[in-house]
């Protein structure tokens, strides 16, 4: 029975097409075939995820516990460089390698907690405008897919 008003059930899932196919592209981006753009943006859920963590740990700087941050926030920092080499983003490798050689647990950088207080919102900043700039080509993701 169909249903008055709305698309047919799981119509999202078989990609139906909008009236403006090049809606849903970036301006300067070229599409593939199918309307999807020619890049991703992988590194921007890790650096969404670092970001929130370096601004919600904020208040425990001086807490033995911020050892934990620094663990997540050094292995979020070295996901999102390697996604930054893979879309050829130099200065974000640099950004991201200074982080997490700042956060690093192992080896800690001695700085106060008033300066690491507001390193954790520059970081955090850092982070969104990497995790939003750094685009991966597709032909980059679906090379290292096809490899056995």
């Amino acid at each position: 029975m169909p249903r008055k008003g709305r698309p047919p059930a799981g119509s999202s899932l078989q990609g139906v097409p909008s009236s403006r196919p090049d809606a849903r592209r970036p301006a300067g981006a070229t599409a593939g075939t199918d309307g999807t753009p020619s890049f991703t943006r992988p590194a921007l859920a890790p650096s969404l995820l670092a970001a929130v963590v370096l601004v919600a740990f904020v208040a425990i700087v001086d807490s033995s516990a911020f050892v934990f941050v620094r663990w997540g926030v050094t292995v979020l920092a070295l996901i999102v460089l390697v996604f930054a080499v893979r879309g050829r983003a130099w200065w974000a490798v640099a950004l991201t390698a200074a982080i997490a050689v700042c956060w690093n647990p192992v080896v800690v950088v001695p700085i106060p907690g008033q300066v690491w207080a507001a390193l954790q919102l520059v970081a955090a900043a850092a982070f969104i405008l990497v995790g939003i700039s750094v685009k991966v080509p597709r032909e980059a993701d679906a090379g290292r897919a096809s490899r056995p």
